[in-house]
């Protein structure tokens, strides 16, 4: 990456943090463009030049997520078990994007009712989809099956739903739990074949 792509590329991120730090702190409603493009310290414009809406820009977050997994997954050595070696790139990518403390009582209750809005559940479905499509194909070429094949798509579905489901058990957790223990038991579940409990 040149340092041109590289600056906007942390232009992107700053603009996607503040949106979800904003968003937590004050409600999704209670947050405007121009908020979040001054907590990043860019104009209004420069905003729109990256995201069409606020919902986009807190949901790109979990679209580089997604992709961060896949790239950690191709890192991983071939001869790694596949469920080992997903299991791993899904905590790498997740301990490498941690942002905010995330056994806080008060950021769990403010990304709960965050994840709760329509408008950004919209999105996160829209980018999960994307992430999805890129985790297949990087499962495809471990497993050497078709991307486009039932089986990577399977197992890229199912990681990235019970990524899903692991974000929603942590915010609703009470007490407040580690995000990283309840994805791994998720994770760990997933690779056990959901066996009965």
């Amino acid at each position: 990456m040149g340092l041109r792509e590289s600056k906007k590329q942390r232009t992107r991120e700053a603009l996607s943090w503040a949106a979800i730090r904003l968003a937590v702190e004050r409600g999704f409603d209670n947050v405007l463009v121009e908020d979040i493009a001054a907590a990043a310290g860019v104009s209004p414009r420069t905003f729109n030049n990256y995201f069409s809406s606020k919902a986009e820009a807190i949901a790109t977050r979990h679209l580089d997520r997604g992709r961060r997994i896949a790239a950690e997954l191709r890192a991983r050595p071939a001869d790694e078990p596949l469920w080992p070696a997903v299991a791993e790139s899904v905590a790498a990518a997740f301990l490498a994007m941690a942002g905010e403390d995330d056994t806080s009582d008060h950021w769990q209750a403010g990304v709960r009712a965050m994840l709760e809005h329509p408008a950004l559940q919209g999105e996160v479905l829209r980018v999960n989809a994307r992430a999805d499509a890129e985790l297949a194909e990087v499962i495809a070429e471990r497993t050497g099956t078709d991307p486009a094949g039932m089986y990577p798509r399977l197992v890229a579905g199912a990681v990235g739903a019970t990524i899903l489901v692991a974000t929603d058990h942590w915010r609703r957790a009470t007490p407040s739990v580690p995000f990283e223990t309840v994805l791994r038991e998720a994770l760990r579940h997933l690779a056990n074949g959901l066996s009965t409990p």
